[in-house]
């Protein structure tokens, strides 16, 4: 049994999960997050964590590499440790969203 089941072993898709910071602030945020790795080919899931900033995605290398993962989020406004954000990607976030700003970093962290 074990020698019919090892051919069928190399026709899995490959997952890599990965755990990367991405500013943001609120759940407005967490959405154009998540929504802009998941509209990506190849990415299974994508969850960012509002109190701890992180990122979490599985995700198929054949189809979408890692640099792409940090491209989708920077394009949508937020910066990422290996792409920042273009200001003009962050200009289109929602005010509340401005994570940049030190007064809505307050306002959302009650400072």
């Amino acid at each position: 049994m074990l020698l019919v089941a090892l051919p069928t072993l190399g026709f899995g898709q490959k997952k890599v999960e990965i755990t990367f910071q991405t500013d943001g602030v609120c759940g407005m945020c967490e959405k154009r997050i998540e929504k802009a790795l998941l509209d990506l080919d190849g990415v299974w899931t994508a969850d960012w964590n509002q109190e701890t900033h992180a990122t979490f995605v599985v995700y198929n290398p054949k189809k979408v590499s890692e640099m792409d993962l940090y491209k989708a989020v920077a394009g949508v406004g937020h910066d990422t440790p290996k792409v920042k954000a273009k200001d003009e990607d962050y200009a289109k976030v929602h005010a509340c969203c401005k994570y940049r700003d030190e007064e809505v970093n307050a306002a959302h962290h009650g400072g």
